[in-house]
């Protein structure tokens, strides 16, 4: 099965468009949520979703994601929730899906196994906030024998930043979490082209896209005016919290 990733950041820089990543945390607010709001998600525009499976330590994630993730103890269907991804490509959902999770789960399931079912179920990428890039390989090897792409995390002022990007051959594109700090140390659009433009400087191959923190639409188009793509998670929980349980 072809990536859905690729094409469709080839598709976008062809339009001149910028990608609008969504995130929603799978079980919330209920088990059966993610079956309607993917496909909702994918009918309003969303040219890429990441699906944050709930795990114990969710390091980071920060508290609006934190708290969507309480219903772990409710949502126990397969191994990472790959069911509910396979039954979504049933149902003819196309839309890129990335799954973040945490190494540790993987790891219980076994890497090579995991990444070969998430493949069969659809998923395009992989996140994994808590692994250590010196030891990506392994993630990495398996990603690129079954095309599920591991999405790399960077910040630019990460000393190691060229070490995992400098890697990402298979990585989709690279995600960034840097409009937090910009907005600590000034409101201005030049930091934030600053922060940018170091990253980009080292990525020369993968798209990037930047999350953490994007709140408002000003947010959202300062940065779609540097970057591949604008990440959109606690807001977007929000949002779905105020629907009062979609089912």
């Amino acid at each position: 099965m072809a990536n859905r990733i690729d094409p469709n950041f080839s598709r976008l820089k062809r339009t001149r468009r910028k990608a609008l990543i969504g995130y929603v945390t799978a079980g919330f607010p209920t088990k059966a949520s993610l079956q309607v709001l993917v496909p909702l998600l994918e009918q309003s525009g969303a040219d890429l979703l990441e699906l944050g499976v709930p795990f114990s330590d969710p390091i980071a994630d920060g508290p609006t994601i934190q708290y969507s993730s309480q219903w772990l103890s409710e949502w126990s269907e397969s191994p990472l929730g790959l069911d509910s991804v396979k039954h979504m490509r049933k149902r003819g959902v196309r839309l890129p899906l990335i799954l973040m999770s945490y190494c540790n789960p993987i790891h219980a399931m076994g890497v090579d196994h995991f990444f070969q079912t998430a493949a069969a179920c659809g998923v395009d990428g992989l996140i994994i906030p808590d692994m250590i890039p010196e030891e990506a390989d392994v993630y990495a090897r398996s990603g690129k024998k079954h095309n599920v792409h591991l999405i790399y995390l960077a910040a630019p002022d990460d000393a190691q930043i060229a070490h995992p990007i400098d890697r990402a051959s298979n990585a989709g594109f690279s995600l960034c979490g840097i409009l937090d700090r910009c907005d600590r140390r000034a409101e201005s659009g030049a930091v934030r082209r600053w922060t940018f433009l170091k990253i980009s400087e080292i990525v020369q191959r993968e798209p990037v896209a930047v999350g953490f923190g994007i709140t408002t639409p000003e947010q959202a188009r300062t940065i779609a005016s540097y970057a591949d793509g604008v990440i959109v998670g606690s807001e977007l929980i929000r949002q779905i919290e105020s629907l009062k349980s979609p089912r």
